[in-house]
């Protein structure tokens, strides 16, 4: 998988608006903070657009994203927010320009059908905290600092506390997934994840407990956990229940789906919907193993 080139000061990066619509307070402080780093930073024309629930039209979406990526002078292409609207327009991105100058994609949550497509042409991105996550009280989130470091090219090993339900082992792999949500409605598709001996993570917010359920299972009909190397679970934040409970946690629930395999299951890991939104590599190759009560994730030979 390549690796576009790491950032440096002077480069240019270009904040996006590809699915939901934002407010400009939630995107402007950010790019005080990206151009404090020594970045130049560009807006979309329709970043803070409103059609509906999107951030602008389809057309305008898709062209403001398109521009990012035909940009020789752009390095990074920042995501302000998910939401929903980007499957709407990633069959229509054309990567010719963007080969001849490749750049990195920063984003989580409905970002993931990027990110997909990012794979499929053979590139990394960076499964991390957007705009509105860069500060809080004031203050720069940890998440903000380690994707600053991450662009640069100064990768880190992440620890977390191991949970009981662990399915403790030593793995290796290419990272792939990203939102539950997004990774199950891609099946099927030219964007499903090929998972065979990767370590797979996921996460979701504001899931029904059942409908997780019926993710898990279908992943595990199409074949997409059978072979991974690993599950890395990440937040489940705000999961809902009916009024006739469904019986089971979360971790119990994604514990049974691949219950019938020996691959490590760590649960757990701080990235997803969660002010501390640790930022992943995609298409990056990581290790993954337990030691003294932690779960240690470690990028090798970026």
């Amino acid at each position: 998988m390549h690796q576009p080139a790491f950032l440096k000061p002077g480069d240019r990066i270009r904040i996006v608006s590809p699915a939901g619509k934002i407010d400009a307070e939630k995107v402007m402080p950010a790019v005080e903070l990206l151009k404090q780093e020594g970045f130049e930073v560009l807006l979309g024309q329709h970043t803070f657009d409103r059609h509906f629930q999107f951030a602008g039209t389809d057309a305008d979406r898709l062209n403001d994203f398109q521009e990012a990526l035909d940009d020789p002078d752009c390095r990074a292409i920042i995501c302000s927010r998910g939401g929903y609207g980007a499957i709407r327009l990633v069959d229509e991105l054309n990567f010719e320009r963007f080969r001849r100058s490749p750049k990195w994609l920063v984003g989580f949550s409905d970002i993931t059908v990027l990110h997909a497509r990012f794979q499929q042409e053979g590139f990394c991105s960076i499964h991390g905290p957007m705009t509105a996550f860069y500060l809080k009280d004031g203050v720069q989130t940890e998440s903000y600092r380690k994707l600053m470091q991450m662009v640069r090219g100064n990768f880190s090993t992440d620890t977390f506390d191991a949970h009981q339900l662990n399915r403790g082992g030593h793995a290796e792999g290419e990272l792939c997934g990203g939102n539950l949500s997004i990774v199950y409605s891609l099946l099927g598709t030219a964007l499903a994840p090929d998972t065979a001996g990767k370590i797979l993570f996921i996460e979701d917010l504001t899931e029904y407990l059942y409908h997780l359920d019926r993710m898990m299972h279908g992943l595990k009909m199409a074949g997409k956990l059978k072979d991974l190397s690993a599950l890395l679970v990440g937040s489940f934040t705000e999961m809902k229940d009916n009024d006739s409970p469904f019986g089971q946690s979360v971790e119990e629930i994604i514990f049974e789906a691949v219950r019938d395999y020996d691959f490590p299951v760590y649960f757990d890991c701080p990235s997803g919907h969660i002010d501390e939104n640790m930022p992943l590599l995609f298409g990056g190759q990581y290790s993954l193993t337990a030691q003294n009560g932690q779960v240690i994730l470690t990028p090798k030979s970026m």
